[in-house]
């Protein structure tokens, strides 16, 4: 029986080659007597061709993976991403070299739904400022009365995207009694109406938000959707919190809405660039909560991820279609599927 060769990006291990995070089991992979592991380099931000010949897998972290990175011997089958964004892989490059590309919503769909529930709270009880003041000693506390908290009862919840995350963030949030709307024009209409949301137009979500969260993909038609137009038809008391990808978002327009007042704050752990340099002038502005793209962080979010890609790469093993696929016409592309049961079809 040949051996089932599995990549690791570099960026699993710490500098001095411990595994930068413990809570990733390894275990299902060292196990399976089949399988041989290897980390492959990262060099300037991406892996490269040549590190990945021989591999017939590829669980691939922050790393980007372009159409210049696959190798050359055709038997790579499977990039598994750590996580649910993979605007760091080229998919039409995976379709044209018969690779599947997968994600793992149902590893970060809870912690990532925390997280914004985190930012809700934190930005309604002005948490950020209070700490401060608190430290400050007697002239700090002496303060408090100007910094009171928002009650969330009644307020409306308005969410840019209803897909996995969005779902779930509205399931957890219910208890807390707000109104609940959203935007998404592929959005199943049963699953909204079962999780109590009203769908609404793109105009009509930022006009109507107390709290609008991002939640959606970033694709060329979501790059940039939170602009200066749409910030400037929300209400002056009204946050954005963004935990999906940075450039939904257009930063400089998001930094003067919240410099001028136009909207009350913002919470956000992603970025048009990242990592952001400290001279950011987002950084500069006390109604704005900023967390280094790592919220939803948790021994339990990179397990459950792991867990997936794990699986993901064992059911590639044994020549079934695994969960999580972006790209999903590969299931019927015969190339991949001769890989997939262990062979490589005739290219020409």
């Amino acid at each position: 029986m040949s051996t089932f060769r599995v990549a690791l990006s570099a960026d699993f291990q710490k500098p001095d080659g411990t595994a930068a995070y413990p809570s990733f089991d390894l275990s299902p992979l060292e196990d399976e007597p089949q399988i041989e592991w290897a980390y492959v380099p990262v060099t300037n931000g991406r892996i490269a061709a040549e590190d990945m010949v021989g591999f017939d897998a590829l669980i691939l972290l922050g790393a980007r993976f372009d159409a210049d990175s696959f190798p050359g011997d055709g038997r790579l089958k499977l990039i598994a991403r750590f996580g649910v964004g993979y605007d760091t892989v080229d998919v039409g490059a995976c379709d044209a070299n018969d690779v599947a590309l997968v994600i793992t919503p149902s590893g970060v769909r809870r912690p990532v739904a925390v997280a914004i529930l985190t930012l809700i709270l934190a930005l309604a009880g002005r948490l950020m400022v209070k700490d401060r003041l608190t430290r400050e000693g007697p002239n700090g506390w002496a303060k408090r009365s100007d910094h009171m908290g928002q009650g969330l009862v009644g307020l409306t919840l308005g969410s840019l995207g209803i897909g996995n995350i969005g779902a779930e963030m509205f399931t957890i949030i219910k208890p807390l009694s707000m109104n609940y709307i959203a935007y998404d024009p592929f959005a199943d209409e049963e699953i909204a109406k079962g999780l109590g949301v009203e769908l609404v137009s793109l105009e009509e979500l930022f006009k109507r938000s107390d709290y609008l969260c991002v939640n959606c993909p970033l694709t060329p038609q979501t790059q940039g959707i939170v602009d200066a137009h749409h910030l400037s038809l929300m209400k002056p008391s009204a946050y954005v919190i963004n935990t999906a990808r940075g450039p939904i978002v257009d930063q400089a327009a998001l930094t003067q809405a919240l410099k001028d007042g136009r909207i009350a704050g913002a919470g956000l752990d992603v970025f048009e660039q990242e990592p952001s340099g400290a001279d950011d002038p987002i950084f500069k502005l006390d109604n704005v909560i900023t967390t280094p793209h790592s919220l939803c962080w948790t021994d339990q979010c990179f397990g459950g991820i792991g867990a997936a890609d794990t699986k993901a790469v064992l059911d590639v093993m044994a020549g079934q279609v695994p969960d999580g696929i972006v790209n999903t016409a590969i299931t019927q592309n015969a190339n991949w599927k001769a890989k997939l049961q262990g062979g490589h079809a005739d290219n020409g």
